[in-house]
Formats: structure tokens, sequence, C-alpha cells
């Protein structure tokens, strides 16, 4: 299979199955214990039919939108992940640079793999900055002090995320950072080589949003254990108020899945939050971030502007979660596997795909702009 041969989502998936090593496919394809929450996220689109409206004359389509202060011209971003560099060696420049040919919102994430600093310089399209919340106060002021002065507009601090959640698939290949694989995982890579020649023959991983912070190679020996050591289970909302304060700018809480959370978001003073279950790498058992939209939306929609991510396949996804009046949505698996398999190449496939799905379901919705999407416009059974 090749790349011009995926035209959706499990193409992407079959196309980076075939060309990664198994550890690393794992990683962004699994989630956590019985990966019951990861397959609800997009059954959840199953339950909720659109109606379509005939003869409104849609010649024109604006997707445009207007999310936290940043105007994109389509309502899908590319929410931030970790670890870009490792599914292929372009990393976070491949995402920034399709995210600016079409327009849209992107994250770097405290656990990227270039810099705030060069992405900034590489593109004008807006980005956000995933942030984790450390035991080390000092350490959490440096870090937004620094992504302020690189210019970034956003910032997302991911709320769900205070201890790993148990990536069973890791577990058996042995996937961490560095590398600890088991002896199957290790027979993975070696009947996978070009990944091998493509790590070997590019810079050097490195973790620049925490390596003057962190050594990766030595005590905090892992990702699991990065969570487990260094981020604070103690984290309060007290502490995220101060980070709004003291950030004075565009501030998101991912990890919304609650109306009760919501509210306190808007009390704290955040102008957006993510409803997401973290693509159900977290608590599996959760419910899908589909079915708590849209009360949470009747809860704060006019008071904050609520994004949505976990589970996005399809276009028409997309619009059922705008029409329940989500203001963006996120992407994370959708963008990975054609990163992993193609570079910028794939994710500009892949946002060019989703910005021809979404202007064709547009028109049959028969809708010009994304602000004409209403509850009318669905049915759930």
């Amino acid at each position: 299979m090749r790349l011009n041969q995926c035209y959706n989502f499990q193409d992407f998936r079959k196309l980076a199955k075939q060309r990664l090593p198994g550890p690393i496919f794992n990683y962004i394809d699994g989630g956590a214990d019985d990966e019951t929450t990861y397959r609800r996220n997009t059954e959840a689109f199953e339950g909720c039919d659109l109606l379509p409206s005939v003869l409104t004359g849609v010649e024109d389509i604006d997707l445009s939108v207007t999310v936290m202060g940043q105007k994109l011209d389509m309502p899908v971003y590319c929410s931030p992940t970790a670890l870009q560099r490792l599914f292929h060696h372009q990393g976070e420049r491949a995402t920034a640079g399709a995210a600016e040919k079409y327009g849209t919102m992107f994250g770097v994430s405290s656990l990227g793999t270039v810099s705030l600093e060069e992405i900034a310089q590489q593109t004008s399209t807006p980005q956000v900055y995933q942030f984790y919340f450390h035991k080390d106060r000092g350490l959490n002021r440096a870090m937004m002090e620094r992504a302020k002065a690189a210019g970034v507009q956003v910032m997302m601090l991911t709320v769900d995320s205070i201890t790993g959640g148990n990536r069973e698939r890791d577990l058996r290949t042995g996937f961490s950072i560095p590398f600890r694989l088991t002896l199957a995982g290790l027979i993975q890579f070696a009947i996978k080589p070009m990944w091998g020649l493509n790590y070997v023959f590019h810079e050097k991983f490195s973790l620049p949003q925490l390596d003057a912070h962190i050594n990766m190679g030595s005590s905090t020996s892992s990702i699991g254990d990065y969570f487990t050591n260094m981020l604070d289970p103690t984290m309060n909302w007290d502490d995220v108020a101060e980070m709004v304060k003291f950030w004075d700018g565009q501030f998101c809480l991912k990890g919304i899945m609650t109306v009760e959370d919501a509210k306190r978001a808007v009390d704290i003073g955040c102008t957006g939050i993510v409803i997401s279950n973290h693509g159900g790498r977290q608590l599996d058992g959760a419910r899908s971030s589909f079915d708590q939209l849209a009360e949470i939306v009747d809860a704060v929609g006019d008071k904050i502007d609520v994004l949505f991510d976990s589970g996005i396949q399809r276009g028409t996804h997309v619009l059922k979660a705008l029409s329940l009046g989500a203001k963006a949505v996120g992407i994370g698996r959708m963008y990975l596997y054609p990163l992993a398999a193609a570079g910028q190449p794939g994710v500009e496939r892949a946002l060019g795909l989703m910005q021809e799905e979404l202007i064709r379901d547009m028109r049959l919705m028969g809708c010009k702009s994304i602000s004409e999407l209403s509850r009318k416009n669905l049915r759930f059974r």
C-alpha cells in the first residue's frame, strides 16, 4: 500500500502498521486496559444520525471558525501529542508544516521532540502548548515563561494524566523511552529496518522542552516513570487558577468530562476546555467524549469555548460534534498514522482529505457555514 492509495483513517492505519516496527505502531494504536473506551469513542457517533436539508444553494462553503481568539480555516486541528520524531524523523516539523498549509491550529507537547522556539520560527499558524503539571512548581513557571517568550498563543493544560494509563500493549513489547524492548519487540524492529535507519541517521532523539530539567537517560528512565515520578497527583483547582492568572491569556483545560468540572473551568477564568478522555488511553471504562458533549455545551457553551476530541475518524463525525455545539474538533491518531507512514506529505494528505470530506458533507447537509450547523441537523436513535 502507498500513500496515494489512502483515502480514510483505516487506510492510514494500515499503511502505518505496514511501515512501523510493532512497538512503535502499538504505542500510537493502543489504549488503556481492555480498550473499551477507545472503541466506544468512535462507536458513539453511530447512534447519531444527520438530517440533511436540500435546495438551500450551497456553492461556496466557509469552514472557518474562531477558537480561543485564533482564526482557523477549518474546524479541525492537530491535537498535541508526544514523541512525534519517534514515529517519523520529521516529527512536529511535519505536523506544523501541514497545519500551516491548511490554516489550522496544532499543538506541541511538553513531551514534544522539536522545540517550541523552532516551531514558532517555522510557522505562522496558531500554536498550542500542551502542558503537564509537575511537582516542581518552579519548573512549571519556567516552562510557561518559555512558552510565552516563544510566542505560543494558547496554553493547554492536560488534566487527565496525573498518572499514566495502563497501556498493556506497551508492557508486552517493552516500549519505553529509552527503549527496553522484549525479545518480541526486538524482532519487530529487525523486520522493519527502514525505521531504524531513519532513527540512526537523523538527529539524536531528544525532548527539548524538558532536556534542561530532566535526564531521560538516568533517574527518570522512561515515559512511564516521568508520569509516575515527575507529575503532581496533588494538582487541584487552586493550583490551576494560579497558572491561569500567571499565563494571562488563552488558557484551556484538556480532559474535562463532567459538567461540574466545566463550570469550575469557567469560574477560574479559563477561555476553553477540551472534552476528551485522552483517546481512551487513560481511564478505561470512562464515557465517550461524544456522549458527554451535549450536556457540557448546554451548561457552559455560552461562557467558554468548548472543544472536543477522541474518536474522530470522518468528516461526518466532525459535523456531528459541531452540530452539538463544539467550536472545533481535535484529531490525534488520524494524523499520527500518516505522519508515521509518510512524514509531512502524509499529514497533508490526511488534512486534505478531511477538508474535502467537510466541504462535500456540508454541501450534502445544505449548510454554507459552520455557524449554520445545529442540533436540528441531528437525531439520536
